[in-house]
């Protein structure tokens, strides 16, 4: 394997986007699981706190609380890493809603579809009478000129 040595120029680019990042983007100071609310709840490094359920963040679901309690915040805090179960988040990630990939976000997506709730039960209920849901509305297209721009132009339909 041939590495590329990296330029001056890339090297202080690449520094600079880093000081960037770590000036606008959020930063753990800390972080601990809370096992009476089943959330890992982390300080910021701008006072904030942000939490969320433990099953959420990918490789979390099913590890056990002292193995969520082993948490370790990456240097600069944009990060935080469970070594036991092999898992590891981004903070800035987290605070914008994404818990892992995007196959994990549409895993979460579709269990939480799966809830059920009197709401949901007596909206169904309704759309029933109704026919059931409601089909989606399309925009009709928009007519198309001919090339003289007087007409517009006809499709032949099979």
């Amino acid at each position: 394997m041939v590495r590329k040595r990296i330029t001056q120029e890339e090297y202080l680019a690449a520094e600079e986007a880093g000081r960037l990042a770590a000036e606008t983007e959020p930063r753990a100071r800390s972080a601990h699981y809370d096992p009476t609310t089943k959330r890992i709840v982390i300080e910021l490094t701008n006072g904030c706190l942000f939490a969320f359920p433990a099953e959420y963040g990918q490789g979390l679901r099913g590890a056990t609380a002292e193995q969520l309690s082993n948490i370790v915040v990456v240097p600069g805090g944009s990060g935080l890493i469970w070594d036991e179960i092999d898992a590891g988040l981004s903070v800035p990630g987290l605070v914008a809603g994404v818990f892992g990939s995007a196959a994990w976000m549409s895993e979460l997506g579709r269990l939480g579809g799966q809830v059920q709730s009197e709401a949901k039960a007596a909206a169904s209920r309704e759309n029933g009478k109704k026919g059931g849901r409601p089909r989606k509305v399309r925009p009709a297209p928009a007519p198309e000129e001919s090339a003289g721009g007087a007409e517009p132009a006809r499709r032949r339909v099979a």
